[in-house]
């Protein structure tokens, strides 16, 4: 086996790791091996957090709340308008 030594990595990246590490019960460096083996072996049935899919989901939706959206109705005929 061999070892990786991976370096200015930015700390947010640092930290998101070690907070994914943490939800999967893993150390950061298991946790990046995981990463690793995910990304470049094929993997035919990944498999989806749905807890953690419905945690980012809902932190979207608090990001834009209180802020205007246009509604989509209206940004449809406005492309439809520019042809």
């Amino acid at each position: 086996m061999a070892s990786l030594h991976v370096r200015n990595v930015d700390d947010e990246i640092v930290r998101r790791l070690k907070e994914r590490a943490a939800r999967n019960g893993r150390s950061a460096e298991a946790e990046h091996r995981e990463i690793l083996t995910k990304a470049l072996v094929w993997d035919p049935a990944p498999q989806v957090d749905v807890e953690d899919w419905k945690r980012r989901a809902a932190e979207f939706r608090d990001s834009l709340k209180d802020r205007y959206h246009t509604p989509s109705e209206i940004l449809l005929r406005e492309s439809r308008d520019e042809r």
